[in-house]
């Protein structure tokens, strides 16, 4: 047992209560994340009232990645397919299916050092007609340690006709920290004949190293107009930002200006995509005419990143 006494005593020295499934034996499936129960002593009244609020923690403990600090509240689910490994693994869900107006999650992501995390999701985040013009919004905060190593690859956003949703992502890397994002965002569900029919779509992002801005990057779609959208964007149905940063993702850096160099530039081209330097890697625009084809360049562009977290994160995915 000296690995779970050592994720119980880290867990402790951040003011977390130990993970739930620290004890599972080697080889079983640990139980996802819930909610924390109303008065646990190491939550706070408004941490218990916070609905949508979740926190992570990854750490080095006996020679591997592991996940020792994970809860969440509704409608937030958490799952940990992997909770220790070369890479530990974070699947994030809802309740429901989706998010709605007036939803409102908001995570903490911490990496220590020489720790290697991977967040996902478990399938394109829905967002539902707003009827009342509120918004749904996302916020995530990470902060990634000496040596450590972040992927967040989730599912693309999907919103819906009337849709409106805010998503705001902050990442704090040490010197020699490692961040690699994909943001990207999909039509709406064209089969039903909604393409890009929401109402508004804002969703930023923000890479600090060592405390300097790195990168600040920012999309607004706010058509004024039903249909000013389809017009404008046609005939792209999928649109992703890509960034790669750090030494663990500097194979993924080259790859991506690989890739970028490669596809052809001309009118009716199926992806378009472009690629700038930013401090320590680079970051990528993509905007292809079927999701299928966004996905099947952004998994060849970032694969070399297998050898730092241990597998590939887009395997059965998109």
């Amino acid at each position: 047992m000296p690995r779970v006494r050592a994720e119980r005593a880290w867990a402790a020295a951040a003011g977390d209560k130990p993970p739930p499934y620290a004890n599972v034996p080697a080889g079983e499936s640990p139980p996802r994340c819930t909610d924390p129960t109303p008065g646990g002593a190491a939550i706070g009244a408004a941490e218990r009232t916070a609905r949508g609020a979740g926190r992570l923690a990854f750490a080095r403990v006996d020679g591997a990645s592991a996940l020792v600090t994970c809860r969440a509240t509704s409608p937030l689910q958490i799952l940990a397919p992997r909770r220790r490994g070369p890479s530990a693994w974070a699947v994030l869900a809802t309740h429901g299916g989706g998010l709605v107006e007036g939803d409102r999650l908001d995570l903490e992501v911490d990496v220590a050092a020489g720790a290697a995390a991977v967040l996902s999701t478990q399938a394109e985040t829905k967002i539902y007609r707003s009827a009342g013009g509120r918004s749904s919004r996302q916020r995530l905060s990470a902060r990634v340690g000496q040596g450590g190593v972040l992927a967040v690859v989730p599912e693309p956003v999907s919103p819906f006709a009337g849709a409106r949703y805010e998503q705001e992502q902050r990442f704090e890397l040490a010197p020699s920290a490692s961040l690699l994002l994909v943001d990207a965002l999909v039509a709406g569900r064209t089969a039903r004949g909604e393409r890009w029919a929401f109402e508004r779509y804002r969703s930023q992002n923000e890479v600090r190293v060592d405390g300097a801005l790195a990168l600040g990057d920012a999309l607004l779609l706010a058509p004024r107009r039903p249909g000013e959208l389809a017009r404008r964007l046609d005939p792209f149905q999928a649109f992703a930002l890509i960034v790669a940063v750090g030494p663990a993702f500097a194979g993924c850096a080259a790859a991506l200006c690989s890739a970028v160099e490669a596809l052809p530039c001309a009118v009716g081209a199926p992806l378009l995509a472009t690629v700038s330097p930013v401090a320590g890697g680079v970051l990528a625009r993509c905007a292809a005419t079927t999701t299928e084809a966004l996905g099947a360049f952004v998994r060849a562009a970032v694969a070399p990143a297998a050898s730092a977290l241990g597998d590939d994160a887009f395997a059965r995915r998109w």
